[in-house]
């Protein structure tokens, strides 16, 4: 039950830093608000290189995790950038 609860863990941390990651680059290196960010890089047909973007904080997210010893939420993180990745090419 363990293992199950550390790859949840990891799966929705990858999520969540990669939401963050949108966040942080659409607030800093663009003038508009999150939501009318994510609706204008949607129209542009870049919202799948906005995701991208977002999904370095996972890479920073897994080297942390692997430097405390945490390897099913280093999983879980792969795992979320896995589905990020699938979503990515189908949107």
């Amino acid at each position: 039950m363990n293992k199950r609860k550390d790859l949840l863990l990891g799966f929705i941390l990858g999520i969540v830093a990669s939401g963050l990651g949108c966040f942080i680059f659409i607030t800093f290196f663009t003038h508009f608000d999150f939501i009318t960010g994510i609706q204008s890089m949607k129209s542009e047909g870049k919202l799948g290189k906005l995701i991208t973007l977002g999904s370095i904080l996972d890479l920073i997210l897994f080297a942390v995790l692997l430097k405390w010893n945490k390897e099913l939420m280093a999983r879980g993180v792969v795992l979320a950038v896995i589905i990020i990745a699938i979503f990515t090419l189908f949107s």
